[in-house]
């Protein structure tokens, strides 16, 4: 690479090193030469290591929920369904990688229940627009949430046609 590069050149190297090979990919040396440069690029942008994690985190709750409930809202279908459908259907391995990650660092585990947090919050206000109770929305998304988590992390292929059968299912399930 020739140009120079910017934070957000680096993070999302980060972001694919993360996804295809772990947290521990997220170190200055490996993460330059495969871009081709020198690791003082790195610095350049972070303070260290931990800036650099605390960044890669910060995008992943940016991809992983605001992103996801910003398209969920433009989106012109119910908005349950659409969410159903954008979560169950994206590759998530990036969500492994992180709780994954979580598993062995405090920021990673911080993220995490900020994202689960987030997640849940919305889930509950998509059901109680729909008519839900407080409790039963709560409870609800709750029981969606551990579903999508179950899914998430047995990255065990599902067929479309299947798939478009089990959120059918879910969101019976759910609305019931």
């Amino acid at each position: 690479m020739t140009e120079q590069l910017s934070a957000d050149d680096w993070i999302s190297q980060g972001i694919k090193a993360l996804t295809k090979s772990g947290f521990t990919a997220l170190k200055a040396d490996p993460l330059a030469k495969a871009m081709g440069v020198s690791r003082g690029s790195f610095y350049w942008h972070f303070a260290d290591l931990g800036a650099f994690h605390a960044a890669i985190l910060k995008r992943w709750r940016e991809i992983a929920a605001e992103e996801i409930i910003a398209g969920v809202e433009a989106d012109s279908d119910e908005p349950l369904k659409a969410l159903l459908r954008r979560t169950f259907g994206a590759r998530l391995d990036l969500e492994r990688a992180v709780r994954n990650w979580a598993a062995f660092d405090p920021a990673a585990q911080a993220a995490v229940r900020a994202i689960d947090r987030r997640r849940l919050d919305y889930i509950e206000a998509l059901l109680e627009r729909r008519g839900l109770s407080a409790a039963a929305a709560q409870a609800r998304a709750q029981v969606l949430y551990w579903t999508f988590l179950g899914f998430a992390l047995s990255a065990a292929p599902v067929p479309a046609a299947r798939l478009q059968g089990l959120l059918d299912e879910i969101q019976k399930m759910v609305s019931g």
